[in-house]
């Protein structure tokens, strides 16, 4: 017997000491996962699709903290993977957050494709994607922003999930929010920021994201549709621009260091490709070209102070920058497309708030008159037709038959002098003014400032409401359509309105409003 415990003691020490023991890999966000998907918690992702490739993404947790993981990716032309096209080898780390990325190339364009990942004995869920068409007679995006955890579930998300042949998500910034637990959120949901303090780090980045795509609804809709997206200004920190940010302070470190972390936890964990810089187009055939703009950190300068700074109509005050303002005009000229949307994140048209007195936002492009003024010119002068800005930000939905001088060669009983329309989005759930002032208070201004001597070229404003836009697109219109989500307080599908208007080809004026309650 003596002999045999000698024997079996030699054998364990062999096994220890011949396999590297790993700690328990536990994270801040362990509590959130679904146990049903591991190792693939976060679930899969696809995006930036082209007529011939698209990104895939998942991100594989495994027990222990081990140094690499490799895995295979399929896809398929069938959910069922009886008609597998292509398959593929990943390995990912540490240094990737365990995320993955593949770019898979040699498809179809406007082809539905099913994927999905294995690694560490499991298969991820099943994803779907859709490659850009070439030839579509119609072109169907959602378009989204300002998604922040602590205001509750994302209903936007859940239902945008539950539409079928949506040819992209447009996702046009604050994916994520920096600020720490219990800042800028309603506490009655019981969603609170990961980790508690506000996010300056690598590691806290990381966990920011790891937090908001265990999210049901965010894990629902990367599932079934592919996205296209751009960061506005939380991504990083508020009001953020090339130098500096709103909400950076000193004693919160080197700024620079700060972005670099936030830039590159965005690529590890959003399924863009990995270019720098980010703004970027997407062409649909001849109907439409979709150009991503970045306006925070390809060439944005600190705003102005006020509106008696006298830096406001300088000249080197800059919202794209030369290089990307000179990359736009040539997209533009050379477009052959129907429609040329821009996904841009801070309101292009003029527009005064007007709450208690004259308000312009200088975070927006009426901060940046001299850019504003160049890009104006651009469209107009050169008469590109058939411009669409789709904007996020500020929480509210807006409607504009665009221009910066509405008071100035702008006739609104027919449009005249408008040379583009713009469509902005509200918050998936980020509070907007309904959450400050009664809701009819709310109400009573939409109606002051819509169609009004402050602003005559603005025809709908929605600052109560949260939700998404449908965009539809064919030869002849492009529909736009403001859901809103019935709440944001607990998880639901349901919907207390739509409201819908259109504006014709080669029309800058935009048609009746419709609401239709659900």
């Amino acid at each position: 017997m003596k002999f045999y415990a000698i024997l079996f003691a030699l054998v364990v020490a062999f096994s220890c000491s011949s396999e590297k023991q790993y700690p328990i890999f536990e994270e801040s966000t362990s509590h959130l996962r679904d146990a049903s998907l591991k190792p693939f918690y976060h679930g899969v992702a696809s995006g930036d699709p082209y007529p011939e490739s698209v990104v895939i993404w998942t991100r594989v947790t495994p027990e222990t903290k081990v140094p690499a993981i490799k895995g295979t990716w399929e896809v398929a032309e069938d959910s069922m993977f009886q008609k597998t096209i292509q398959t593929g080898d990943f390995e990912t780390d540490t240094a990737k957050d365990y995320t993955v990325k593949i770019i898979v190339d040699d498809l179809q364009p406007g082809t539905k494709y099913f994927y999905k990942f294995n690694a560490l004995g499991a298969s991820s869920v099943t994803g779907t994607t859709k490659t850009a068409a070439e030839n579509a007679d119609k072109v169907q995006f959602a378009v989204v922003s300002c998604s922040n955890y602590q205001f509750g579930p994302f209903n936007a998300y859940g239902n945008i999930a539950e539409i079928e042949n949506l040819d992209a998500v447009i996702h046009l910034g604050d994916y994520i929010y920096e600020y720490g637990a219990g800042v800028y959120g309603d506490s009655t949901t019981g969603r609170f920021h990961l980790p508690e303090h506000e996010i300056v780090s690598l590691e806290d980045y990381r966990t920011r994201y790891s937090q908001y795509r265990l999210d049901p609804d965010l894990r629902e809709v990367h599932t079934n549709h592919p996205f296209i997206t751009v960061w506005d200004d939380h991504e990083i920190a508020n009001n953020a621009y090339k130098s500096g940010a709103q909400n950076h302070q000193e004693e919160e470190g080197d700024y620079d260091e700060r972005k670099k972390a936030a830039v590159q936890t965005y690529y590890e964990w959003i399924p863009v490709r990995q270019v720098d810089p980010l703004y970027r187009k997407f062409r649909y055939g001849n109907l439409v070209d979709l150009i991503m703009l970045d306006e925070r950190l390809a060439g944005r300068t600190a705003p102005a102070e006020s509106l008696e700074d006298p830096t406001l109509k300088d000249t080197v005050q800059t919202m794209l920058g030369d290089e990307q303002l000179q990359w736009l005009e040539k997209q533009l000229m050379n477009s052959e497309a129907r429609w040329k949307v821009i996904g841009n994140q801070v309101i292009f048209s003029y527009l005064n708030w007007g709450y208690e007195t004259f308000n312009l936002n200088l975070d927006s492009w009426d901060g940046y008159p001299y850019e504003q003024n160049l890009l104006a010119s651009i469209i107009s002068e050169d008469s590109i037709d058939n411009v669409i800005f789709v904007t996020g930000d500020t929480h509210s939905s807006w409607a504009f038959e665009t221009t910066h001088k509405p008071f100035d060669k702008y006739n609104p009983e027919n449009g005249a002098g408008a040379y583009a329309v713009e469509f902005g989005v509200t918050s998936v759930n980020s509070g907007n003014s309904d959450e400050r002032v009664p809701s009819d208070s709310v109400a009573a201004h939409e109606k002051r400032i819509v169609n009004s001597n402050i602003n005559p070229h603005l025809k709908y404003a929605n600052l109560r409401d949260h939700g998404y836009l449908l965009l539809t697109l064919n030869d002849s219109s492009a529909i736009a359509e403001w859901h809103y989500v019935e709440s944001t307080k607990e998880r639901s599908n349901k919907e207390k309105a739509v409201v819908k208007t259109m504006v014709r080809a080669n029309s800058n004026r935009l048609g009746n409003f419709t609401t239709v309650a659900e």
